[in-house]
């Protein structure tokens, strides 16, 4: 690598992570060597040293694995290179940092607030040690980007929604039914999670963590358990670590399926949303009976997993996946051969091979415009290791190829759980006991169904508080995609297109 010459530590070996401090100069090296290398820019996240002063960090992966690297800023400097100009979603992850910590991109081009609607006094930062909670105060207006010209109009939608879904702003300047630009404005789910960290013991961090995003719960946990398993050096059993999987499976097939029949719906197919919610349904219920939870949540606990899988529920669960793998092979012959569906589909909502690396798209849309990036293929995690991962990936990159992925994705992992729930191994599912607490530095890197999940965890000197944990979900890079991939459509396809990503305001906001 470019960066031989720094110094790393090894953070853990599955997924393989290193550590590294640099300077000013070394910071803006290394992100042009991985923007150069192909590597691609995970998150961004800051902390507060206490009188060492400020920390900006950022995280990049790689062929190699994940890169963490830190600048320290001393006393009195709020300011550090600007990571927007080679990576475009880092502009909004700055933006976010400077409302919670006071630290910002030196020379950034767009310093609009993010998260902070006005509520909070511009000069309280949350993160800050000792910050308290200021008086709230009203919402202030957002300086959106104006588009002007003959026939020019905007139309805003939201922040509350006629469907029962989470908040957030659209404003669309559009000419008749033509999309010229959508600005979206999010933040309106941001619950302070990260400072709740610092208030909750390690040990119960993975229940935080599984709140986050309630769709991702599995892969927020492992993530979370993961990393505060490579600071303590807990060895998860073979049973827990197939049971995780497990898990994660089940959890990206709930999602998908339950998208694909919305996906049909929203294009005026009712039958594919009432067959799609059936299927889903009754996946939910028997993760109940077999694991305790409908949708999984607390399930993966720090060493393991709450409980085991009885031989009977795992004898069920074989059986499901044959039935609905083949119900959904139906399904996608339908949805293939159905004029109606596949007009509404193809060419829209279309985010090219080229534009998708330059914003950094991930997870399922990123591999639907083609972007192969897996983290269960590309740093494969037990089982993943022994079992293979085949990726899904189209070039497309439009409504169509996001359901294509989709469905691939569904049968790939109807594959995995029938060979994961075959091959479980014997014995504990959890460690009789955590071992000594100790401080020091984890990360968790799981590839979530909507992509790919990441956990900073850094413990205080004692090894029993939290000092910071940053959760990032891919929704950051993604919500950027979606604004490119409605321009030139119409105004009734924005549901399609924007249900096609699927995003996540909560993850987003935390």
């Amino acid at each position: 690598m470019p960066l031989a010459n720094l110094s790393w530590r090894p953070l853990a070996e599955l997924p393989p992570m290193w550590h590294g401090n640099v300077d000013a100069d070394a910071w803006l090296v290394a992100a042009r060597s991985t923007r150069a290398s192909g590597g691609r820019l995970v998150t961004l996240w800051g902390s507060d040293r206490g009188a060492a002063g400020c920390a900006m960090t950022a995280a990049y992966a790689t062929q190699d694995g994940l890169l963490w690297l830190d600048l320290a800023l001393p006393p009195g400097q709020a300011t550090y290179p600007d990571l927007a100009p080679l990576f475009p979603a880092a502009g909004r992850m700055q933006r976010a940092q400077h409302e919670l910590l006071g630290i910002a991109a030196a020379g950034a081009v767009d310093t609009r607030p993010w998260l902070n609607h006005g509520t909070w006094p511009a000069d309280w930062f949350p993160l800050r040690e000792g910050s308290g909670l200021p008086p709230p105060g009203p919402a202030a207006d957002y300086p959106f980007v104006p588009v002007t010209g003959d026939g020019v109009h905007e139309i805003a939608v939201g922040p509350v929604h006629a469907g029962i879904i989470e908040p957030g702003h659209f404003r669309f300047s559009v000419v008749g039914e033509k999309l010229l630009r959508l600005e979206a404005r999010l933040g309106y789910a941001h619950k302070g999670i990260d400072a709740l960290f610092a208030r909750t013991a390690p040990e119960a961090g993975h229940r935080l963590a599984g709140r986050i995003s309630g769709d991702s719960t599995v892969a927020y946990a492992w993530a979370y358990c993961m990393a505060l398993e490579n600071v303590w050096h807990v060895a998860v059993p073979p049973r827990a670590q197939w049971l995780r999987a497990v898990l994660l499976e089940r959890e990206r097939v709930a999602n998908h399926l339950g998208d694909l029949g919305a996906l049909g719906n929203d294009a005026g197919f009712a039958f594919g949303l009432t067959r799609f919610a059936r299927l889903r349904e009754d996946w939910l219920r028997l993760n109940g009976t077999a694991f305790g939870h409908r949708l999984l949540m607390d399930c993966i606990v720090p060493g393991g997993v709450a409980t085991d899988l009885a031989p009977d529920a795992a004898a069920r669960l074989l059986a499901q996946c044959d039935a609905a793998e083949a119900e959904v092979l139906r399904l996608k012959t339908i949805y293939e051969e159905h004029a109606g569906l596949q007009d509404r589909f193809l060419t829209t909502g279309r985010v090219t091979p080229p534009l998708a690396a330059r914003l950094g798209l991930t997870g399922l849309a990123g591999r639907a415009s083609g972007q192969a990036f897996d983290l269960r293929a590309d740093h494969p995690l037990p089982p993943y290791d022994s079992l293979g991962t085949n990726m899904a990936t189209h070039r497309g990159g439009d409504v169509a190829a996001r359901v294509t992925v989709r469905f691939e994705e569904v049968l790939e992992s109807l594959r995995l759980l029938r060979a994961m729930l075959g091959g479980l191994p014997a014995g504990a599912v959890r460690p009789a006991a955590l071992p000594p607490a100790r401080a020091g530095l984890g990360g968790g890197w799981v590839e979530g169904w909507r992509g790919e999940v990441f956990v900073a965890l850094e413990l205080a000197a004692d090894g029993q508080r939290v000092h910071r944990c940053h959760c990032h979900d891919p929704s950051w890079h993604n919500w950027l995609a979606l604004e490119h991939a409605v321009m030139g459509n119409i105004v009734p396809d924005f549901p399609l297109i924007n249900k096609s990503f699927n995003l996540s305001y909560s993850g987003h906001d935390r």
